[in-house]
């Protein structure tokens, strides 16, 4: 049996007295096809958006349904990942190569969410997410007459670190105990 048989094909017409043979069995076909497939969706869906979504007897408007909750959800995410992009910020001088990958993978999920960022603004809200510690090197790239795509920035950055790590050399912690 072709379960998506349904998901193919629009709906036959309602069974009525003068309907043939052939359109009631092709109307048993889709409402059998139908009814298998809106349980199959029940049962992989969570209860939280089962919960959410009017009850659908026809597979295609449960499909609907489901599309609509999640736009309304994808707004939500967007609104998420703005918040947690504008938040970030590079607390200490080690793991530049991570943080820049993290504000990289958020534009990317934003940019599915049709929400999008150009690389330009990317560079300088990276840049102003660096610590102090990179003050020289913001100035640098200022006074540049070029711009920097996303990877000559984290290429760059990298270096930066490395300069900024051998600068400050290895420092230890001494801890005492009164007894």
């Amino acid at each position: 049996m072709d379960i998506d048989y349904v998901i193919r094909k629009y709906e036959p017409h309602k069974i009525i007295d003068t309907s043939t043979p052939d359109e009631i069995l092709l109307y048993e076909r889709w409402e059998k096809s139908n009814r298998l497939i809106v349980m199959y969706i029940k049962t992989k869906i969570s209860a939280g958006i089962r919960g959410s979504i009017e009850q659908h007897e026809n597979v295609r408007e449960l499909l609907k349904a489901i599309d609509e909750y999640f736009v309304t959800s994808n707004k939500a995410l967007a609104s998420t990942l703005i918040m947690k992009f504008t938040s970030l910020k590079l607390t200490s001088i080690r793991g530049i190569r991570e943080h820049i990958m993290e504000m990289r993978d958020i534009v990317a999920q934003l940019k599915k969410l049709e929400v999008e960022m150009s690389e330009s603004f990317l560079v300088h809200f990276i840049l102003n997410t660096l610590p102090p510690q990179y003050g020289p090197f913001k100035i640098s790239y200022n006074t540049h007459k070029d711009k920097w795509s996303i990877n000559e920035l984290m290429t760059m950055c990298v270096q930066e670190e490395g300069r900024l790590l051998m600068e400050q050399g290895e420092s230890v912690m001494l801890v005492t105990q009164k007894k």
